[in-house]
């Protein structure tokens, strides 16, 4: 293989296939193993599920153990979603990155559970958060679950392969769970951090004065916004419209009184939006600089200007004609986007099983630190997308240096509406919000409103392997660090940029928050029981996705580095992110809606209440022999004879009796019990879990050693959420709790800028520090 086209063979399932794509995206070269008579996915949705999971990956068919060795021999990545694993197929391939991807990861007394996207969504806790608070759990669309652990072992390909410089190939282990437990904003910080299991949010958020509004056409997402400009000028439409009720009363100024009546705000609000077209409603938000986004079904982002102006989309050719298809979160390398892709048929790249010798690699002593040990990353970040990119950062070894700013104030630090804590919500070291994304780090505070401010943080750029901001397009620019600036300053730099919309395009400078990406990329719109009951995500799950991909962004561009020898700049738009976990929706047109809990060909699947007060199980019956298993343990063997649900088209058009029989049986036991009697059987289910059952109760999690307790010199000791993928020869860890405010920033500027200490002194007296 050439140092630039590392080859990934994936031997596949539905937790490792988002992975294989977002390798293909990054240029690599992946293998795809099938049977002889195709993947699975070639007959699901018509074939639409190939289409969007597999294009532009090559395919096999091994006619042997041997011959797939063989395959391996010449890999660097084994993507492995099979059911027993292929630990002994890879056994003495010391230099294989062999990435082992299963739902409830590799040890732990539930490590043989089998688990779906809604089972794992389930018992991570992203359930908990989606709903009513006096309905049923509902899952986000289009497999979320199953993505993100995809991202994740995207991510854990690249990071095997980076630590494989220096020592040999490892084992990773991605427990599905962890990486849905990772991602649930402040699902589970609100239990740690103040004792208590927030209700499912509805259609507003937990945190943030923003939800989900019915618009003249369809429903728009947006709020209040997070500061008092958004406000004022929010109200500044409503008074010219004439629509401001009592929202003229000076209380109303008052964030906390705004938020003590939120009904009655969002009432006022929600009567001016109602009377909107959604499209227009958005477009004259936003040129008062107001965060607001129509809700857009899938079908409808290629009429996005933006995702059309930046070339979002992909043409994927088929044996039966052209089609388009979503695109990848970030164009990569250098800017470059994948245009094109391939639908290959099955095992048209025999030849590969009879390739050459394989690759021989130099002897390396095996590598004992965290796979971005000696990277240093310089964290312009805030809130949540940008932190929680640098968090997976850090917690694999980067030195990441926080760069605080007393004119830009995170939020999750100093806004009461955001903050976690047992003690007063004015201190902006106790924050858990903010204690559990920015651990590992090192805090400097540096006011960049000054001229001298920018000179410091020019000497931090210039000593940096990597820059990292989620600011709107211009603020960069208008610092005078634009992309070509900061590769004058340091041309190894890989500056990664997460603004909402991207830096180009004609929305580029649309105010976003991950609510109204989530409604501009289409997951909005399908997260409900129909098209006319839209629930909407409300938590940050677009600010976790664009996270995550953005740190998969930044170890693609350090390992493109360090073969080229070159930095780059990742323009990644945070809506192309979250668009491009929208999976088969696209492919699949205007018949695509929300369809609550339900699975397109197995039934049935949904949640079930249990016994106790919001007690939930969640159940997958993937075919006819777990229909007939699930029988026999809710004691109803007739049903498995019965001629109206013999099948699984049968059953979902049986869904009274179907869902009759088996709510009948999980209503009489705890969830729990429930869902160990149906896996003892084989059949996916899982308790719907919060963040307490998570952390107090959860015999997985608890056996992976998940939840990290570490002492914060402010806040004290506190659990964090771990690190849901695991290299066994260079593991990340939660090292230290996060940084107090300024703590680094004499040592930051000494050790990696060479300042000396009475310049330190000379800057602090000047105000430029604190």
């Amino acid at each position: 293989m050439s140092e630039t086209v590392p080859r990934v063979v994936e031997l596949p399932s539905p937790f490792t296939r988002f992975a294989g794509r977002l390798l293909v995206g990054l240029g690599y070269e992946v293998v795809l193993v099938e049977p002889p008579e195709g993947d699975g996915t070639r007959r699901e949705q018509g074939g639409d599920a190939f289409v969007h999971w597999h294009a532009g990956k090559r395919s096999v068919v091994p006619a042997s153990p041997e011959e797939l060795r063989a395959l391996l021999s010449t890999a660097d990545v084994l993507l492995d979603g099979s059911p027993g694993g292929a630990e002994e197929l890879a056994a003495g391939l010391d230099d294989l990155v062999h990435v082992r991807v299963t739902p409830f990861g590799l040890i732990g007394p539930r490590s043989d559970w089998q688990g779906t996207d809604l089972v794992v969504a389930a018992l991570g806790g992203m359930l908990a958060q989606v709903g009513d608070p006096d309905g049923p759990p509902l899952r986000l669309p289009e497999q979320q679950a199953e993505q993100l652990a995809g991202v994740n072992a995207a991510i854990a390909a690249l990071l095997g392969l980076r630590a494989r410089r220096t020592g040999p190939g490892q084992l990773v282990d991605v427990s599905a769970q962890a990486c849905v437990a990772a991602a649930l904003e402040a699902g589970t910080l609100a239990y740690l951090h103040e004792d208590r299991v927030p209700p499912r949010p509805g259609r507003v958020h937990p945190l943030v004065p923003h939800g989900l509004f019915r618009a003249a056409d369809g429903y728009l997402g947006g709020g209040l916004g997070g500061s008092p400009r958004m406000w004022d000028a929010l109200l500044d439409w409503l008074r010219e419209e004439d629509a401001a009720a009592d929202l003229t009363e000076p209380r109303w100024q008052d964030p906390v009184e705004r938020k003590k009546h939120q009904e009655h705000v969002f009432k006022v609000v929600q009567d001016f939006v109602g009377t909107w077209p959604k499209a227009e409603f958005a477009e004259r938000a936003q040129a008062r600089k107001l965060p607001w986004a129509a809700v857009d079904l899938p079908h409808e982002l290629p009429d996005n200007p933006q995702l059309a102006a930046r070339d979002f989309f992909t043409r994927v050719r088929t044996p039966e004609g052209e089609r388009t298809d979503l695109g990848f979160p970030f164009a990569f390398p250098e800017g470059h986007r994948v245009r094109e892709l391939e639908v290959r048929d099955v095992g048209a790249d025999q030849e590969l099983l009879h390739a050459g010798p394989p690759a021989e690699y130099p002897a390396r002593q095996a590598a004992v630190q965290p796979a971005l040990h000696g990277i240093r990353v310089l964290d312009l970040t805030w809130v949540l997308a940008g932190p929680y990119c640098t968090k997976v950062l850090a917690d694999h070894g980067a030195d990441v240096i926080k760069v605080e700013s007393a004119g830009r104030p995170d939020p999750t630090r100093f806004a009461p509406f955001m903050h976690l804590s047992r003690g007063p919500h004015t201190d902006p070291n106790t924050n858990g919000y903010f204690n559990e994304v920015n651990r590992n780090k090192r805090s400097i505070a540096l006011d960049t409103r000054t001229a001298d401010g920018i000179t410091v943080l020019r000497e931090l750029i210039a000593h940096s392997d990597v820059l990292v901001e989620n600011f709107s397009s211009t603020v960069m620019r208008k610092l005078g660090l634009g992309y070509e600036e900061l590769r004058r300053i340091n041309p190894g730099l890989v500056y990664v940029s997460m603004s909402g919309m991207g830096h180009t395009g004609p929305r580029n400078g649309w105010v976003s928050y991950a609510d109204t990406v989530s409604a501009s990329g289409g997951l909005t719109a399908l997260t409900g029981w129909g098209p006319d009951d839209v629930v909407g995500v409300i938590y940050g799950h677009g600010d976790i996705v664009a996270g995550l991909q953005a740190a998969l962004a930044t170890v693609a561009a350090l390992e493109h580095r360090a073969g080229t020898g070159r930095g780059q700049h990742i323009d990644l738009s945070q809506l192309e992110a979250i668009a491009a976990h929208m999976g088969t929706s696209l492919l699949g047109g205007p018949k695509v809606k929300p369809v609550g809990n339900t699975h397109p060909s197995w039934s049935p699947q949904g949640v079930y209440r249990c016994l106790g007060a919001d007690r939930w199980l969640a159940v997958s019956v993937r075919d006819d022999t777990e229909w007939v298993a699930l029988c026999e343990v809710i004691g109803r063997p007739e049903l498995a004879t019965d001629a109206r649900t013999l099948t699984a088209d049968a059953r979902n058009h049986a869904t009274d009796l179907v869902d009759t029989a088996l709510g009948e049986w999980t209503r009489t036991l705890p969830a729990d019990v429930a869902a160990e009697a149906l896996q003892a059987h084989g059949i996916p289910a899982g308790a719907v879990q919060d963040g307490r059952e998570l952390v107090e109760h959860d015999p997985q999690l608890r056996a992976r050693g998940f939840y990290v307790r570490k002492e914060h010199p402010v806040a004290g000791a506190f659990l964090h959420e771990g690190v849901p993928i695991h290299l066994t020869r260079t593991p990340g860890a939660v090292r230290e709790a996060a940084p107090v405010l300024g703590a680094d920033t004499d040592a930051v500027l000494k050790e990696v800028a060479g300042f000396s200490a009475e310049r330190v002194q000379q800057l602090r007296e000047a105000g430029v520090l604190r």
